[in-house]
């Protein structure tokens, strides 16, 4: 069968999350509920919930890429999304792996959970800036994120769209860097949103949820970013599209009751929001 026959696919690599909030999980349900397939390669099975990560365990490096192997063998992959990674090892064989990989890679960079909890292993971070980064596309850190991976804290727009420059002077792949401002300031209820390119930038003010459900928030602004690229081939039509898919997951998750407790972040519902365009 000729490619242009197919149905292409996004390839998700990235760790499982049991509770089905982030990580493999909070991906396919947000690519299934855009209308794109999803083939996925998981890196890590941790153990976790609302209250926070309590084991990580990587996968052999060759498991790993052999999955990788097996879905780019079959299937149509013009986009791939990573997520967690955990160890040096498993950056290592991805870089290698994915160095002749014509199509878009988004990479989230998962360095901490939403508890706080670190989900990178000792040597991986150098290994991801130094080996995977060249090979990336899209990047969406959130503020904190971006500081780790460009040594350099960012302090307001002026601050991040110097971060974000660094990174396109180091990496010449990449063409948009987004940033998710959740942990950013608030400003009269608003949050902004940045996409940076090459040449400009766009940014989304938007109101802040007040919701206890932002487990996996990042996994699936990402994906959503993922999906709609793969529909528009627009870096700046997917940042639009993937920010108000968002706040409305937020919205409709946010008095819904998921969880036992009260103290931890519970999920969002993914099957609340979709959008077969």
């Amino acid at each position: 069968m000729k490619s242009k026959d197919m149905i292409p696919t996004v390839l998700v690599i990235a760790g499982s999350d049991p509770t089905g909030g982030a990580g493999i999980q909070a991906d396919l349900k947000t690519l299934t509920g855009l209308g794109v397939y999803g083939a996925a390669a998981i890196t890590c099975i941790t153990v976790q919930n609302s209250q926070g990560v309590s084991r990580i365990e990587p996968l052999a490096p060759e498991l790993v890429q052999q999955q990788i192997e097996a879905v780019l063998a079959d299937h149509l992959v013009t986009h791939v999304k990573i997520g967690m990674i955990g160890s040096e090892n498993i950056a290592r064989i991805l870089g290698d792996t994915l160095q002749d990989f014509p199509g878009e890679i988004f990479y989230d960079p998962v360095i901490t959970s939403t508890t706080g909890h670190n989900l990178l292993m000792s040597g991986a971070l150098g290994e991801i800036q130094h080996h995977l980064l060249y090979r990336v596309t899209v990047l969406t850190p959130n503020i904190p994120e971006l500081t780790v991976l460009t040594g350099q804290e960012s302090n307001g727009k002026n601050g991040l769209q110097e971060s974000a420059q660094r990174l396109f002077d180091k990496y010449p792949l990449l063409n948009c860097v987004v940033v998710k401002g959740g942990h950013g300031a608030v400003q009269d209820g608003l949050l902004t949103d940045y996409c940076f390119f090459r040449q400009g930038h766009h940014e989304i003010q938007h109101k802040k949820v007040s919701s206890s459900n932002t487990h996996g928030t990042g996994c699936t602004l990402a994906s959503a970013l993922c999906a709609y690229h793969l529909k528009t081939g627009d870096y700046r039509k997917s940042f639009i599209q993937s920010v108000s898919y968002m706040q409305r997951l937020l919205e409709e998750s946010a008095d819904l009751l998921i969880i036992r407790g009260t103290t931890g972040q519970g999920p969002m519902l993914h099957a609340r929001i979709s959008e077969h365009v």
